[in-house]
């Protein structure tokens, strides 16, 4: 893909997160301290462990495993969501992680193998390149280390695929694709990693605050609105738009993949 449409979309995830830094930073899905304790029990980081996550956003991730882990490094591409990041690991007296600004979808300031875990929590639907995003995560782990992705994911069936990343782009604009869990899978293979488990989940959402954390201007909430409500009579996403006592929800479908980085290939014997 050109480098114009690439510099583009990455001012979008700027110009998204700035706004959105506080919302997200304050969502119940983000902070819940049960779901960070669920991809702490998914990752089983040791205590000697140095971990890395990308796409840090406001820091609940990294925090979290730096109370069990040695050091932890927070990436992010926006500065707002990493200010509140530094703002909480300052109030809570945590020496052992550090926030920094950069773009994974180039090369981090890292050597080869440098984490012993390295960690993406809902991130990847915002990448436009999702395969090199995973290859620098693989690059990044030690041989035998370990790879954590948990995401949004889509259907398998294009058409559904497509009808459901329709709505979700018109709500934050920022939000490229959610990948099915089958090309997750696939595409993490592809870069050097071996799948150890993965697990799928669902997320109710009630739509009018998905709107409002999202900043969703009028004309685009409308056209998203319909589309949902369209989802809803006709079972076009997996999603399950549903009403309950009168208001609108449906689900993201979820999944949590453990993979393990696997050594160099070892040359042919002769």
């Amino acid at each position: 893909m050109p480098a114009e449409p690439t510099e583009k979309h990455k001012d979008l995830v700027r110009e998204e997160f700035t706004r959105q830094a506080p919302a997200y930073a304050d969502a119940p899905v983000i902070k819940d301290p049960l779901h960070l304790q669920k991809l702490l029990d998914q990752v089983k980081p040791a205590g000697d462990a140095r971990v890395l996550e990308i796409a840090t956003g406001p820091g609940h991730v990294a925090l979290a495993f730096a109370r069990v882990c040695r050091e932890v490094v927070g990436v992010d591409l926006t500065e707002a969501p990493l200010k509140i990041a530094e703002r909480m690991r300052a109030e809570r007296g945590i020496s052992n992680a550090r926030f920094m600004q950069g773009d994974v979808e180039a090369k981090l300031p890292f050597a080869d193998g440098e984490f012993d875990a390295v960690i993406c929590r809902f991130a990847v639907h915002h990448f436009e390149h999702p395969e090199k995003v995973l290859a620098e995560m693989s690059r990044l782990c030690r041989a035998g280390g370990t790879i954590a992705v948990e995401d949004l994911i889509s259907s398998e069936h294009p058409e559904r695929a497509a009808y459901y990343n329709r709505y979700e782009q018109l709500r934050d604009s920022s939000h490229t694709r959610a990948l099915p869990l089958s090309e997750l899978l696939r595409t993490m293979a592809s870069v050097g990693l071996e799948i150890v488990r993965f697990s799928s989940d669902g997320l109710t959402n009630p739509v009018e605050r998905w709107f409002d954390t999202g900043f969703t201007p009028a004309d685009k909430r409308a056209e998203a609105l319909a589309m949902i409500e369209r989802d809803l009579a006709e079972d076009l996403t997996g999603a399950n738009p549903r009403r309950v006592e009168g208001q609108l929800y449906f689900t993201h479908r979820t999944a949590i993949v453990i993979a393990r980085k696997l050594p160099p290939a070892s040359p042919p014997s002769s």
